[in-house]
């Protein structure tokens, strides 16, 4: 086995495309041998992107807590008539805008429940506003399970509601609502989300219009390694495609006061192993992606600094507030200053720099 591992990584980091049994092999690994793909993870992003780690000063903006979905794996949507229910009028949305545009964000996040009462105009004055009061921000927002709720209300296809959503400021898609893209699992975990053909059906229609976007994995709540290869390999499929994807987002399942967690359908979340695996696999496995990032708000610090050693080379955003994370039981999720992304990238002998939405270098 080690020999035989030492040769998969080889051939990898010499242009061999991992299969999706290849892959569930790697992300099933659990000896030292998870030191050696983390390895070889690290040599392949110092041969894709070099030793810069980067970051975007970003915003989040939480508009709504109210959401049709409910979701298992959840702790933040509300229906609404739950006491703890939010809806923060555009009055409200322009002032969060507004002191987001006062901190020189160069992205605004928003963050929603996909409320039962949306329309298309619903989304399209959100967007306007924020366009309004921090000009020249990217707008962030719309996934694909939004997208597919406000045409359906509306009346219109998904590609004319991306088209209207583009017009009025939208600058990309959150590739958000991917979960796991298995069907089976999306039944237990996300049943009222759109399924996965619909899900790759419009991120497609997005990156043909011109929106790219990020690629997204929720992983550790009762997926299987095979469940985790398999979605990979749709994103890379995608990726081939379109090349409309700028990183892979993987967020680890924060359990703590989920209903998925509570009824034993999700074990409590991944263990540090499935982190670092996951984080290495995924640049071993994607190799039409330059970009990988760790999301210190899903898993901390000082597992955000591994994953650096692991594959990974973003640090994702400042986001200044993370309602989902915290809602869901995450720990400190709401700000990281640069200067303390600054000394996690130091001490690893790497150079931090801001970066835009998509890449490029402040």
């Amino acid at each position: 086995m080690p020999n035989s591992l030492h040769t998969l990584l080889d051939d990898t980091l010499a242009g061999h495309r991992l299969t999706e049994e290849e892959a569930v092999r790697l992300l099933s690994t659990r000896d030292r041998g998870v030191w050696k793909i983390a390895a070889a993870a690290d040599e392949l992003r110092e041969q894709k992107v070099g030793d810069v780690v980067t970051y975007v000063r970003n915003q989040n903006i939480h508009v709504t807590n109210i959401c049709k979905n409910l979701c298992g794996f959840c702790g933040f949507g509300r229906r609404a008539d739950d006491p703890e229910a939010f809806y923060d009028d555009t009055d409200a949305i322009r002032e969060k805008a507004r002191a987001a545009a006062a901190r020189n964000v160069t992205e605004i996040c928003l963050l929603s429940g996909v409320h039962p009462d949306y329309t298309l105009d619903s989304y399209v004055d959100l967007i306007s506003c924020v366009q309004d009061e921090a000009p020249g921000v990217d707008i962030h927002t719309a996934s694909p399970d939004e997208i597919v709720w406000a045409a359906k209300r509306s009346g219109v296809s998904t590609k004319d509601a991306i088209e209207r959503l583009r017009d009025a400021g939208l600058g990309t898609l959150q590739g958000t609502a991917a979960e796991i893209l298995v069907d089976d699992v999306r039944r237990v975990i996300c049943p009222n989300k759109c399924d996965t053909a619909t899900w790759v059906r419009i991120i497609k229609e997005a990156h043909r219009l011109g929106l790219r976007s990020t690629a997204t994995i929720m992983y550790g709540s009762c997926e299987s390694a095979a469940d985790r290869a398999r979605h990979l390999s749709i994103l890379r499929e995608i990726q081939d495609e379109t090349g409309g994807f700028t990183e892979l987002v993987p967020l680890s399942f924060l359990h703590e006061n989920t209903a998925l967690y509570r009824s034993g359908l999700a074990t409590a979340g991944a263990t540090g192993r499935e982190d670092l695996l996951l984080f290495a696999v995924a640049r071993l496995f994607l190799d039409n992606f330059d970009h990988i990032q760790i999301s210190w708000g899903k898993v901390g610090t000082k597992m955000a600094q591994l994953g650096l050693l692991a594959g990974g080379d973003d640090l994702g955003g400042t986001m200044f507030c993370d309602d989902v994370s915290t809602d869901a039981g995450g720990e400190g999720a709401d700000y990281l200053d640069p200067a303390e992304m600054q000394r996690i990238a130091g001490d690893l002998g790497r150079t931090l720099r801001q970066r835009t939405t998509t890449y490029e270098l402040v």
